[in-house]
């Protein structure tokens, strides 16, 4: 991927992360970042990375949360 795909796909990234953020629990933006990127290089529709970006990010606070109980 040359520079200008990557900088085209980061901010749409941002754009999407975005509109998470707001209602997402405490997380670190890259999670979310890497998921819908991932999902978008393999030819998903954004609806699709959206969704897959959810669906990490479940998978992640779920295993955070189950390793911080005492």
């Amino acid at each position: 991927m040359d520079v200008a795909a990557l900088t085209a796909l980061l901010r749409e990234t941002e754009l999407h992360h975005g509109a998470y953020e707001p209602s997402a629990p405490k997380h670190h933006w890259s999670d979310w970042y890497a998921a819908f990127m991932a999902a978008r290089t393999r030819g998903q529709t954004v609806e699709e990375a959206k969704t897959a970006a959810a669906l990490h990010m479940q998978k992640i606070l779920r295993t955070r949360s189950l390793l911080e109980r005492p």
